[in-house]
């Protein structure tokens, strides 16, 4: 059940069979399933989650109810509304599975148990977090600076994986695009799906 978890922690610290057996102490199983929310606006995000198989998307709706989706999760990724699980206020996004999911939830007391009983988990976290603020950072760069079709020609050069796993209305929804317009771009390209 945490293989994957494990896995995802080596890529960035190395850890010792104490520290795995202490580490899956502070984390529950969880299965979801599709369109099924693990977080909503305005709640407080109480659990920090480890996608150990499945899909998940984050975001936000417009005031027409139109969604703005910032990340995809999958097997090996974290997801949460940090700001909202680190300092215990409402939450501005929303999480829900694309797909049956299943989870490996830790709860922000158990997170700050975690990195007390197992210090190098600090420095794993502290890792992901600065990746978190580089990718956050190119992403509104190329929301900002590159074409529609610019947009897309990078997710699949950067990020072919998302080419094939999600849905192209969420794709399109994820580059700030209609539908439509990256159907369009698709058949320019010859990338259909």
């Amino acid at each position: 059940m945490f293989e994957v978890l494990f896995a995802h922690i080596e890529e960035k610290v190395t850890l010792t069979d104490k520290e795995k057996l202490a580490i899956s102490e502070f984390f529950t199983f969880k299965k979801i399933r599709r369109k099924q929310y693990i977080l909503q606006e305005g709640d407080i995000c109480k659990n920090m989650v480890f996608i150990n198989k499945g899909l998940l998307k984050s975001y936000r709706l417009d005031e027409k109810g139109g969604e703005h989706i910032t990340v995809f999760g999958w097997e090996g990724w974290w997801i949460s509304d940090l700001k909202s699980f680190l300092q215990q206020i409402p939450a501005t996004l929303f999480i829900d599975a694309v797909k049956d999911t299943e989870l490996l939830v830790i709860s922000r007391e158990d997170y700050e148990e975690l990195t007390l009983a197992v210090p190098v988990m600090n420095r794993y976290f502290r890792i992901l977090y600065e990746n978190s603020l580089v990718t956050k950072d190119e992403r509104l760069i190329s929301l900002n600076r590159y074409t529609a079709e610019e947009k897309f020609q990078r997710l699949i050069d950067y990020n072919p994986e998302m080419i094939q796993r999600v849905p192209q209305h969420l794709i399109a929804s994820y580059l700030g695009l209609a539908p439509a317009t990256l159907s369009r771009i698709r058949k320019r390209l010859g990338s259909g799906k």
